[in-house]
């Protein structure tokens, strides 16, 4: 019998319910593929391999295979249980069954049993009753004798767990020889699933693989069953309704073709009709079409659909692209693809991407969204695989001139020339503000000029946004992080705290540059940042906030570009300091002066984490990616309590054990997001409606059931996220529900670390989650009993600047508690822009001693919260974003080798983690060892025995 290991399940797709509207969740996602390429000749096979990605190309238009010939690399193949790459050779010894002397070809190597190979899955590609022809070029490498055999196999997946196996084609090969292997099938019936894969050579033998085709043995066949796997062409049917309501549905409404509506004033945009869905009495009525079998999985997908809008008095609302999924096990699964506002007097287009991870046996798109009574229009519909889109270059930054003020006038030496005056306010110079630059501003520019003590005096305020203003456009470059700084204060007059924010108008779009609330007389630092990715023909700097007539008081104010580079080396030292530690290995037994030692790091056991949800792993790419590169998980959304019990008494833990379970059998930490969450638009409607006492015991319900569930298997807990963004619970259940769900939770698993957890903590650029107010409710929480054993700082940031985010840390530290990065992500148009700012925001973390942890917010393209925030693209490529949270992992692993000395010692610095030790006492002798180093910072010392 076949054996299934960890690295090559499958599993039936997830239960995935709408998505709640709410920033902490990922999006529907994409597929990775791991693409590796290896240059070497062709009979010594690399040792080493570098991942690197590939051009994509299609596949040839008769092979139902994808990547037919390696030149994608590994991508759309999966090693199964064992190890592969892709290597590029001139080869000196390809016999005449190769169609090449420049040979391209897959190696799965590290074959443990005889069945380890290369797969791909082809289900959507094969049609019952169609005779298939198989072509692959194969060799075999390594301490072989005489022949192996190689045998390409089908894996037949069906609904009630039934695995078939058939035999296509074998080939006996010589080693470094490529050989043909032929072969044909049929299927009579379809199985859920189709796996094609070449396997066969014994255990620790490397198959080769240059070329492999499956075609229609009778292309006239292929072409009466209507099978299209053109990936250019619009998988929708009848796209512009000119075959009237063909291959379309009504869901839940009406649906009629039309060539004019409106007494004529709602025409098509193109084409002759258009259709709409009328008679609606829900928000998800709408236009439908299956498309079943036409969609593949793991292949992204652009749709571009026209729509508008008409009727019920209603001028703009929104409308969706959404599509429905229904697994083999009858699961059902929502994906929402993309959103506009639509109008009731021009047609606009939608545009979305969509992936599907798991083969489903039901696939609908559908057009949804405004309320009841209104319909929807819509003009066309095209669905299509996606085209790859080239990254775009690094940015050339020409005179960036790090650290110049950009700001005219700053010092108010020639009075308030250079500055106007936002509206009807007054702006005059002052005297008595503060001569030393603001700390965070300080921390960047490193010794600099005192500041000359005047500032802008702005009176006659009658709108909040008033106050003194100054055009930057011609001084701003595109893709150049800046970070702003200023002392700013209110005059008399206030009633209760005011937000002083500097702001940036960017073509009549506001970007926040920092905020800060003050509620006393005192001068308060500013510190905030900004970016501009896109062209803008007019950028006006501008300061407001306080209510109306109370005066405001700017001085100091710098723009500046930052220049990352001196930050990074400072952070390289103080990582040094904090995460790496001396450490002396003793020898005891037969050990001797002189003999070689060689240490290298196998893991760094810092906690390295992800946010994946349950779709994510009916992909095993993406889970091979996963389980290599973290050791840490969080749910997206299957932990959250719309999740588990959507309607009351209704409970789903489904979704949340196959993560656990997955893992856990690779030794993956978790963290339990969330118990609660405060903010009321991620309350389930049925909690708004329960009274007090029922709302009271619903909570207490939800505790016991969740953490009696999943007594031990959590090692954190975010209790209620985002309290200070939210009220719900409090304001329905009185001040002292937060501190009794903390003092509850610890009582049911007392072995979980109880986190709070809230955003824009770090950035400067919200007064609500400002540090100071973060460790104010901390200590209160504590006054009140809750044990609060960490503090959750998600990190969805935009344009870091190191001080800034240090400085939150810092100030966040004197708590005493551990701080985690919960929900890293950064987000560029710019994949190298990305790059740099991942970069950031990993090195600080990693080089504060109070950080005891990092979460990204996911790392898969279409599975992220925010747009342009992946590090792998959706087909699986890794972008430059990725490349350097590899590089970095990479960085932060310890090697030394040397000699033993008398003392049979041998000493290194190196990070917390495993690692494995070679003694080498002779050219016969060699001994391997394992050790771990604890976290610390003080020096350690690890016994070896001989």
């Amino acid at each position: 019998m076949r054996r299934v290991c960890a690295c090559c399940f499958t599993s039936s797709s997830p239960n995935i319910k709408r998505q709640n509207p709410n920033s902490d969740k990922p999006s529907q996602s994409s597929v990775v593929t791991m693409r590796t390429t290896q240059q070497n000749n062709a009979t010594q096979l690399p040792k080493d391999v570098e991942e690197t990605p590939a051009k994509l190309s299609p596949p040839r238009a008769a092979n139902i295979l994808q990547n037919h010939d390696f030149s994608m690399g590994l991508q759309h193949w999966h090693p199964n249980c064992c190890n592969g790459y892709v290597t590029l050779a001139k080869s000196n010894n390809l016999d005449e069954a190769s169609h090449s002397s420049c040979a391209r070809y897959a190696i799965a190597t590290d074959r443990n049993e005889c069945w380890q190979g290369l797969e791909q899955e082809i289900t959507n590609s094969i049609i019952p009753g169609i005779t298939y022809s198989v072509s692959a070029i194969v060799g075999v490498s390594g301490s072989l004798q005489g022949f192996a055999d190689v045998l390409a196999t089908l894996k037949l997946v069906y609904k009630d767990s039934t695995i078939n196996y058939l035999g296509i084609g074998r080939s006996s090969v010589l080693k470094d020889k490529w050989e043909k292997l032929d072969g044909t099938f049929s299927l009579s019936t379809m199985p859920d699933r189709v796996v094609f894969y070449l396997e066969g050579p014994s255990p620790g033998i490397d198959l080769l693989i240059q070329s492999v085709e499956i075609t229609c043995a009778s292309p006239n066949e292929m072409k009466k069953s209507g099978k299209d796997n053109a990936s250019d062409e619009n998988i929708i049917l009848n796209p512009k309704f000119d075959d009237d309501l063909k291959n379309w549905s009504a869901r839940g409404c009406k649906i009629v073709v039309h060539d004019s509506m409106g007494n004529g004033k709602v025409l098509p945009q193109s084409g002759k009709f258009f259709a709409s869905a009328t008679e609606r009495t829900q928000s998800w009525n709408g236009i439908q079409q299956e498309i079943t079998g036409r969609v593949q999985r793991k292949l992204a997908y652009d749709v571009v659909a026209v729509v508008r809008v008409f009727g019920n008095n209603i001028t703009t609302t929104d409308v969706r692209a959404t599509l429905w999924v229904q697994t083999p096990n009858s699961r059902d699964q929502y994906i929402g693809i993309a959103n506009v506002q639509a109008t009731d007097k021009d047609w606009v287009q939608l545009q979305g991407k969509f992936l599907l991870n798991a083969s489903p046996s039901k696939v609908v798109i559908y057009i949804e969204g405004p309320p009841s009574g209104v319909d929807i229009l819509i003009d066309s519909l095209i669905v299509k695989h996606a085209q790859k889109i080239p990254p775009s270059p690094p940015p050339s930054y020409e005179n960036p001139a790090y650290g110049f003020n950009i700001i005219e006038n700053s010092n108010l030496s020639n009075g308030t020339n250079g500055w106007f005056p936002l509206g009807s306010c007054t702006l005059n110079v002052g005297t008595g503000s503060p001569h030393i630059v603001p700390p965070m501003a300080r921390d960047s520019l490193g010794p600099s000029q005192p500041l000359s003590g005047r500032y802008i005096l702005v009176t006659n305020r009658t709108q909040t946004w008033m106050g003194p203003a100054q055009m930057i456009t011609d001084k701003v470059k595109l893709f150049l992080t800046y970070q702003v700084s200023a002392w700013v204060k209110i005059g008399s007059g206030a009633t209760g705290a005011q937000n002083v924010n500097v702001a940036l108008g960017v073509d009549n779009q506001w970007v926040n540059g920092g905020q800060v609330e003050i509620s006393d007389n005192r001068w308060h630092e500013i510190g905030g940042s900004f970016r501009i990715e896109k062209q803008a023909t007019k950028i006006m700097v501008y300061i407001q906030g306080p209510a109306p007539s109370v005066d405001l008081m700017v001085a100091g104010l710098q723009i500046f570009p930052i220049d990352r580079r001196a930050r990074l080396r400072y952070l390289r030292t103080q990582t040094d300091k904090i995460r790496r530690r001396d450490i002396t290995l003793k020898f005891s037994g037969s050990s001797s002066s002189g003999t070689f030692v060689k240490v290298r790091q196998m893991q760094n056991s810092f906690p390295f984490g992800t946010c994946i949800s349950r779709t994510n792993i009916d992909n095993e790419d993406f889970v091979n990616f996963f389980v290599k590169n973290f050791n840490w998980a969080v749910f997206g959304n299957e932990l959250k309590w719309y999740w588990t019990e959507p309607q009351q008494g209704n409970l789903n833990y489904k979704d949340a054990d196959e993560l656990l379970d997955l893992c856990k059998s690779h030794n993956i930490e978790t963290r339990g997001h969330c118990i609660f969450w405060e903010v009321q638009g991620a309350v389930q409607q049925w909690i708004q409606s329960l009274n007090k006492n029922d709302m009271m015991a619903a909570v207490q319900n939800r505790l016991t059931d969740l953490l009696t569930r999943y007594k031990g298997k959590f090692k954190h807990y975010d209790v209620n996220n985002e309290m200070l963004h939210g009220s719900f619970y409090q304001d329905h259940l009185g001040k002292d529900i937060r501190a009794d769900m903390f003092k509850n939770a610890n009582k049911l698993d007392p072995s979980a670390l109880l986190f709070v957890n809230d955003y824009h903590v770090e950035d400067g650029c919200d007064t609500r989650s400002s540090p100071e107010k973060y460790i104010e409710q901390i200590l209160q929480l504590q006054e009140q009993g809750a044990i609060v054993g960490g503090v959750g700082i998600q990190g969805h940031i935009d344009s870091p600047v190191g001080p800034i985010v240090s400085s939150a840390l810092d100030k966040m530290g004197i708590l005493g508690l551990p701080i985690w990065f919960t929900e890293l992500d950064v987000s560029s148009i710019n994949e190298y822009v990305r790059a740099d700012d991942l970069e950031v925001m990993l090195r600080e973390a990693y080089a504060h001693p109070a950080v005891e942890g990092i979460m990204l917010w996911g790392f898969w393209e279409l599975f992220m919260s925010r747009d342009n925030s992946h590090l792998v693209n959706a087909e699986g490529e890794i972008n430059e974003a990725g490349k350097r949270y590899l590089g970095l992992k990479h960085e932060w692993l310890s090697h030394a080798s040397g000699q033993m000395d008398g003392t049979s010692e041998f000493k290194f610095r190196g990070f917390q983690g495993t690692y494995n030790v070679q003694i080498i006492v002779n050219a016969s002798k060699k001994i391997s060892k394992t050790f771990v180093v604890e976290k610390g910072d003080t020096p350690v010392e690890i016994s070896i025995d001989m």
